[in-house]
């Protein structure tokens, strides 16, 4: 395996694990009916697909030290490879200033391992739109890959600017969008580029919509949703949405502090947005509405600060000191929340219900992700998870290889359960029709 360079870097194996993809259609709350192109349903031999991938990875001296999202990736184009099919692969990497693009965020770095997990040469162009990408990618023979610069070096992808969507266009026959953790960006290679070419989802895409939408638009009952972070404001859109979708949404981390601030519970110093107390009626009406139940910890896990070697106290949920901050669920609403999974069909996690980064803190999140796979591993349960903080929690218990499905699509994954349109999603829709 190799990764053919201007440089010459000195290429890194990876594994690649397997993926399931078995939909076709989506039925979607927020767009109505939606049926999007596969690529995998089209005959792709001999085509140049230029595929939106999301392989912003992890570098430390020019090396992936985290390979994840380029061997899932792959893991999806290598069958496409094999039929035939010729990839020009495009993504960003970092938040470079597109003015003075720094050379340390060059996508060059990523070959080796993007070569490793594909099983191919890997080929670099040193530009995205230019006549040199245009002559590389005429060049690939059936099941050659080239990887193109990154995309946000050039200013006219972060603004969906149609000429640059054009220079893009040039690279390929049909247009793939394999990066769903994109789809809410409005960027020339997500949206505007779908109008150009015949479009299509990828493997991965697919695969995301599929769990999402069996999770909140067709779940199966009885449905619940884990919702923790530290703001309610962050996530009020999230909660009026899930709380008309599913049956019950569980309340937790420094959200639920805010609601206890609505029941005039003390909450001493922790951290509360008094200010959204109107918020929470709002919530808590829809939810009625809805015959939606939300709940809350029912005791709790106090401490001085919040730092290591702080000492934990459970506490009756009313028995929160003055000088304390609420940093965890207690034992009993652990047994709540387990409880509520043992009878339920479904579950969407989007939120630690507490600072499980101390250990001390950390014992509702541990024992309800590791509950909640136990039951996913019998069958019993459809479990999805998303958001970094998640993801980190789940990884944290052990348990993020037992879950259903996990996204590591941050800001898509949020503006989805919020149950708005993604712009990526819209322009695939579009393409389909």
């Amino acid at each position: 395996m190799s990764f053919t360079t201007v440089a010459g870097r000195t290429p890194i194996d990876t594994d690649v694990p397997a993926i399931r993809n078995d939909s076709k259609s989506f039925r979607r709350g927020a767009f109505g009916p939606m049926t999007l192109r596969r690529v995998e349903d089209m005959e792709v031999a001999g085509k140049r697909l230029l595929v939106r991938a999301d392989l912003n990875v992890p570098v430390e001296e020019g090396r992936v030290t985290d390979a994840t999202r380029i061997d899932r990736f792959a893991a999806g184009m290598k069958p496409l490879l094999d039929r035939g099919a010729r990839l020009v692969i495009l993504t960003h990497y970092g938040r470079p200033d597109p003015a003075a693009p720094d050379p340390a965020l060059s996508v060059e770095n990523l070959g080796p391992a993007l070569s490793g997990a594909l099983g191919v040469p890997v080929r670099f162009a040193a530009s995205c739109a230019g006549r040199d990408a245009v002559a590389l990618s005429a060049q690939l023979a059936d099941g050659e890959a080239m990887l193109c610069e990154n995309l946000r070096f050039d200013p006219g992808e972060t603004h969906n600017d149609p000429t640059f969507a054009a220079g893009l266009a040039k690279l390929g026959d049909i247009y793939v969008n394999d990066a769903f953790s994109c789809a809410h960006r409005a960027h020339a290679s997500t949206a505007a580029i779908a109008a150009l070419l015949p479009a299509a989802a990828g493997p991965l895409l697919t695969e995301e919509l599929r769990a999402l939408n069996d999770t909140l638009e067709a779940p199966r009952r009885p449905s619940v949703a884990i919702v923790g972070g530290a703001k309610v404001s962050t996530k009020i859109a999230v909660l009026k949405n899930l709380v008309r979708k599913l049956d019950s949404v569980i309340v937790g981390g420094g959200m639920a502090n805010t609601f206890f601030v609505a029941d005039d519970i003390p909450v001493g110093r922790s951290l509360c947005e008094p200010d959204h107390v109107g918020t929470v009626h709002e919530i808590r009406r829809a939810a009625a509405e809805a015959g939606c139940r939300i709940v809350l910890p029912v005791d709790i896990v106090t401490a001085s600060e919040l730092s290591h070697g702080a000492r934990a106290t459970v506490r009756d949920l009313d028995a929160c000191p003055a000088d304390d901050l609420i940093l965890d669920a207690g034992p009993r609403s652990r047994e709540r929340f387990n409880a509520l999974l043992d009878g339920a069909a479904t579950l969407l996690w989007n939120g630690p219900p507490g600072a499980f980064e101390y250990r001390q803190f950390a014992d509702a999140t541990i024992a309800i992700a590791r509950h909640a796979a136990d039951l996913t591993r019998t069958g019993a349960l459809r479990s999805v998870a998303g958001g970094g903080d998640t993801v980190a929690a789940l990884n944290a218990a052990g348990v993020a290889e037992d879950f259903s499905y996990v996204s590591t699509a941050g800001g898509a994954f949020l503006e989805w359960l919020e149950g708005r349109t993604l712009p990526g999603i819209a322009a695939l829709e579009r393409a389909a029709r």
